[in-house]
């Protein structure tokens, strides 16, 4: 069942202000994936973290994780996850998590297939606290957030801070699932994180090129406004049906989805964040696409 009363905002051209913005803080499920990015790639300027060096001696590198062409194994799949969020459990911790996805048993060789692993963004995490000696929120406030003025987004880590996001919580959904981190802000500072980060405000030219190198993935996919899929450094991408190439990405968690992209060959370039209730992210693309293409 989808509700589609949508919240949303939408950056235009050179503007940092949302235009229709609306102030209620919702999560952003993978959208925090891009964020983990830019923040990696942010130490990787910095020369603290290599991009194509091999990562703690393991057999991929950070540009792979990021690109989920790691070979990392994730735990989506697995039916006791599943089950142990319908029975409300608290999330296994790390070592068991670990061991039930056998991590260390890689689905291919690195750089030689793709497969979407939120296992593999964890690993991003424990680096990036591990670099910084910061726990992940702090990392994003003094990294991200606070040198880029949105005031809204934190990091939700208990079924109590997630409640009080627009449509609440009454499954009374633990975050700690969210292993790589679950962000929550409102749709207007999702606007404008990707709206600076793609016009070159938050990393050097040369490494937001990297960022947004296409791995092309496929064609079409039903019900959704994609005509051929691709994903960067924490970044879908790829032409969108009615609004041109699109970056940026989606999400979707218990009782809410999202699409969040930069729509940057039109002739005015805008940003579109589009939150719902529901569990189908093509709703939210739709929308995304709809709005850009007024914009």
């Amino acid at each position: 069942m989808v509700d589609r009363h949508f919240l949303t905002a939408r950056i235009t051209g050179a503007g940092e202000l949302p235009v229709s913005a609306d102030d209620a803080c919702v999560p952003w499920w993978s959208f925090t994936k891009t964020a983990l990015a830019t923040v990696a790639l942010q130490l990787v300027a910095r020369g603290q973290v290599s991009l194509d060096g091999l990562v703690d001696g393991r057999p991929y590198s950070l540009r792979q994780l990021l690109q989920h062409r790691a070979g990392v194994p994730d735990y989506c799949s697995l039916g006791a996850y599943h089950e142990a969020i319908r029975r409300g459990d608290k999330p296994w911790d790390i070592p068991q998590l670990l061991s039930r996805v056998a991590a260390d048993h890689l689905d291919f060789r690195p750089g030689q297939g793709w497969r979407y692993s939120n296992v593999g963004y964890l690993f991003v995490r424990q680096m990036i606290e591990e670099v910084t000696r910061q726990d992940l929120n702090n990392v994003f406030r003094n990294y991200l957030f606070d040198p880029l003025q949105v005031g809204s987004v934190r990091l939700v880590t208990t079924a109590a801070d997630l409640s009080t996001s627009a449509w609440g919580n009454d499954n009374h959904y633990d975050p700690g699932w969210v292993y790589h981190g679950l962000l929550v802000g409102t749709p207007g500072d999702a606007a404008r994180f990707l709206h600076r980060l793609m016009l070159g405000k938050v990393l050097p030219d040369a490494l937001l090129s990297e960022m947004t190198k296409y791995h092309p993935l496929g064609g079409p996919l039903p019900h959704r406004p994609w005509q051929t899929t691709g994903y960067g450094l924490g970044l879908m991408m790829g032409k969108m049906q009615g609004a041109g190439f699109g970056v940026g990405h989606s999400g979707v968690g218990p009782n809410s989805v999202n699409a969040v992209y930069h729509f940057g060959d039109r002739q005015l370039p805008c940003t579109v964040a589009v939150f719902a209730q529901g569990n189908d992210e093509g709703v939210t693309e739709h929308q995304a696409v709809r709005i850009a293409g007024i914009a």
